[in-house]
């Protein structure tokens, strides 16, 4: 053990291996600022010999979560993850080290000015990269898509006056599209890539499915309107609870569904949607608003009422999104569900 007790504060700028880990006193004293593997007995070992630890800021990125997981739980110490973007906008310092970034941390620990991120559990994690495995299947599946259509019209074929990729469709794909030798070859090919692809996703489904009785959370989100399975999944491994905001405004925003604001003197402007979000949430969210616009009655008069105003209907569709995140807050908030 040691013998000092002074307290400290501590930032880790964190790498595959080294990390950079700095000290800091309570009165803005450097103790220490160096290179450490990336194991928690050795950052451990290093700060313990300047004092008591009151906080650790770690930069939030690939690894950081369970690196920081880790250390708060064998040593118990408070670990904040801190948000890489704003970390770096309110460094003065316009030259970009592993020292500097391990220093500002610190120093933003001791002043409780860390723009914090929040740390889901393991489990959640796990959720998250179980969803985004689907998505990039997802995406695969639309690339595959886009790139038969985009043989068919090199061809110059046209495509009969059915929507595409019906049964009805394929059909005629297969059988009666005038292909060259080498494009059918290569059209079979993304075919039989969309079927393998269509199988994994639906194996994903399957197994997002299984969990969904475990998380409280998932299951109340699939009762509401416009909320399948997987938006049921994005929201919850997004938000992991309602109460952790303090009010649904907050909460849309965190979404990406609020106006960013572009105002200067007397000129008042929005610039779009906040840009700083999940933008596969977002989607996930707009896509629900648009099945509560046609489907919900309530959220249909709104969206009817903002056309009237003469608002855009892509417009329009976000501030149904926007104002049904609010709603949804209110309604979960109380219930104090987790994943």
């Amino acid at each position: 053990m040691f013998k000092n007790q002074e307290q400290v504060y501590v930032g880790v700028d964190y790498h595959r291996d080294p990390l950079q880990v700095a000290v800091k006193a309570a009165d803005g004293r450097p103790l220490a600022n160096r290179r450490c593997a990336n194991d928690v007995s050795s950052v451990v070992e290093l700060v313990s010999r300047h004092g008591r630890v009151s906080k650790v800021a770690v930069e939030a990125c690939c690894g950081s979560m369970s690196f920081a997981e880790e250390l708060a739980e064998r040593t118990g110490w408070t670990v904040e993850l801190a948000h890489p973007g704003v970390t770096k906008r309110m460094r003065l310092n316009p030259d970009k080290s592993d020292l500097t970034d391990a220093d500002v941390l610190a120093e933003l620990s001791r002043a409780n000015w860390i723009p914090r991120v929040w740390l889901p559990p393991r489990r959640v994690r796990e959720y998250r990269s179980l969803l985004n495995y689907r998505e990039s299947l997802v995406r695969q599946r639309t690339a595959c898509k886009l790139q038969v259509r985009a043989m068919l019209r090199q061809e110059r074929i046209a495509e009969p006056k059915i929507r595409a990729w019906t049964k009805i469709w394929m059909t005629w794909l297969h059988d009666k599209a005038p292909l060259a030798e080498e494009t059918r070859w290569l059209v079979m090919q993304r075919l039989s890539q969309l079927d393998d692809l269509e199988e994994r996703i639906d194996v994903a489904e399957d197994r997002l499915r299984e969990k969904a009785p475990q998380s409280p959370l998932v299951q109340w989100l699939q009762q509401q309107r416009g909320i399948g399975l997987i938006t049921a999944w994005w929201i919850a491994t997004a938000v992991g609870r309602f109460d952790r905001f303090r009010k649904g405004k907050q909460l849309s925003r965190f979404c990406g569904l609020s106006p960013r604001n572009a105002s200067s003197g007397k000129r008042e402007a929005d610039a779009g949607l906040v840009p700083s979000c999940s933008r596969d949430l977002r989607a996930k969210l707009l896509q629900a608003a648009h099945r509560l616009c046609r489907y919900d009655a309530r959220w249909q008069m709104l969206f009817r009422r903002l056309l009237e105003r003469g608002k855009a209907a892509n417009v329009a569709v976000v501030a149904v999104a926007n104002r049904w995140m609010r709603w949804l807050f209110h309604q979960a908030k109380e219930l104090r569900l987790a994943v």
